[in-house]
């Protein structure tokens, strides 16, 4: 029997506007030293401009389909085997391909340079929607990482 403790998920409150948990998950990555009213700010400023930009009735739709547009479905683990380490491709699961597609599209969008975080967020918002940018190319190359490893498939754990 494992003595391990195993992590307990945390419940997430939607948030107040949209009243969506992704959404909710979203500001609190964007969040920096605790200024959550900030985030919120940002991030809803963002998402209405990147409606706007793309024309969309409804702002939180099109930002769950740039979301599901960002997510990686496989990516490589390292596995060491008789003193060889492979790169291994495994499939990702739901919590963390959102995490990962989240993380990507925030560092991306303070990567980009002259301009605050509500631009940069729905330019990268904006550059996901159309299939190009830095948080898509980033998925490809993890995308392509695998399928270039899938001769390691069998090592799986």
């Amino acid at each position: 029997m494992s003595r391990r403790r195993r992590a307990t998920k945390r419940i997430v409150e939607p948030d107040p506007l949209y009243n969506s948990v992704v959404l909710a998950k979203f500001i609190n990555k964007v969040m920096l030293g605790g200024g959550k009213s900030t985030a919120r700010s940002i991030v809803y400023k963002a998402i209405e401009a990147f409606a706007k930009k793309v024309s969309a009735e409804d702002p939180l739709q099109a930002f769950e389909e740039v979301l599901e547009k960002a997510m990686p479905i496989l990516e490589v683990k390292s596995r060491r085997i008789g003193g060889a380490t492979y790169q291994v491709p495994v499939e990702i699961d739901p919590e963390r391909r959102q995490s990962l597609a989240m993380k990507w599209l925030i560092n991306h969008a303070r990567a980009k340079g002259g301009c605050g975080m509500v631009e940069g967020l729905t330019a990268e918002l904006t550059d996901c929607h159309n299939g190009q940018g830095s948080t898509i190319k980033k998925k490809d190359d993890t995308h392509r990482m695998a399928e270039a490893n899938k001769a390691f498939a069998h090592y799986r754990w």
